[in-house]
């Protein structure tokens, strides 16, 4: 916790020297434990998890849970899922995690229809993304990310109409520090060298979406830094 995390302070690093997780690894599992029910019944499938084995058992001993991969080769998931044509029955899942992996998906609409289609009624979708900017865009020039897998798409505030069009009800998970940028209540912070566009993300922010889920002292203990790197879509079936 706090100073004892590896790296930097980024939403890719403050590795724990423990179990390996990266902070946005942390913030997905943060978010998924405060909104759901501790339930060992609960349907949980989680796309592409960057954690192994350890972190699957645990997860396993909480919930009914698997994991999946569009490649099984590269992540070893239980199940081989393309998220633009989901091999599951209706409603058959009660929760998502999806972690940076709808930017790969060339069809979003679809991806999002299938989504819903697969989890049961109430059923929510944590859905992280890489949120950089305001508004979503293509990369001007072929992307890649580590894994080398190809960027579709560089989201902004606007997935949240995608994800409404398709029937489900969104709030956004945050710092509540990075809440109070996007209110304006707090200035905006000094630009960020790896990409983020605070100015655009401020200037499209979706305020009556905004939950504010981690206060200060707990986003320092979990390395939650810099705030406003760490964005959750919590969306829920209607």
């Amino acid at each position: 916790a706090g100073s004892g995390f590896l790296g930097t302070e980024h939403v890719e690093s403050a590795i724990c020297p423990q179990c390996g997780s990266v902070a946005r690894d942390r913030f997905l599992l943060f978010c998924f434990l405060n909104c759901s029910p501790h339930d060992e019944t609960l349907r949980v499938l989680e796309t592409s998890p960057r954690l192994g084995r350890e972190y699957r058992r645990m997860m396993r001993s909480l919930f009914d849970y698997k994991s999946s991969d569009y490649d099984l080769s590269a992540h070893r998931g239980d199940l081989q899922i393309d998220l633009q044509n989901i091999a599951l029955p209706d409603a058959s899942i009660d929760v998502l995690l999806t972690p940076h992996v709808l930017e790969h998906v060339p069809d979003t609409d679809r991806a999002l229809r299938e989504i819903h289609r697969v989890l049961a009624p109430n059923g929510t979708m944590f859905l992280q993304v890489p949120l950089q900017q305001g508004q979503t865009s293509r990369p001007s020039e072929p992307e890649f990310h580590g894994d080398n897998t190809l960027v579709h798409f560089r989201f902004g505030w606007d997935l949240i109409t995608s994800a409404e069009s398709v029937g489900f009800d969104v709030e956004v998970l945050l710092m509540e520090e990075f809440g109070k940028v996007l209110r304006g209540v707090n200035p905006c912070p000094e630009p960020d060298v790896d990409g983020f566009d605070v100015p655009s993300m401020i200037e499209h922010a979706p305020t009556s979406k905004l939950r504010p889920l981690v206060d200060i002292y707990m986003s320092k203990i979990y390395g939650f830094r810099p705030e406003h790197q760490f964005v959750t879509f919590r969306c829920v079936k209607t």
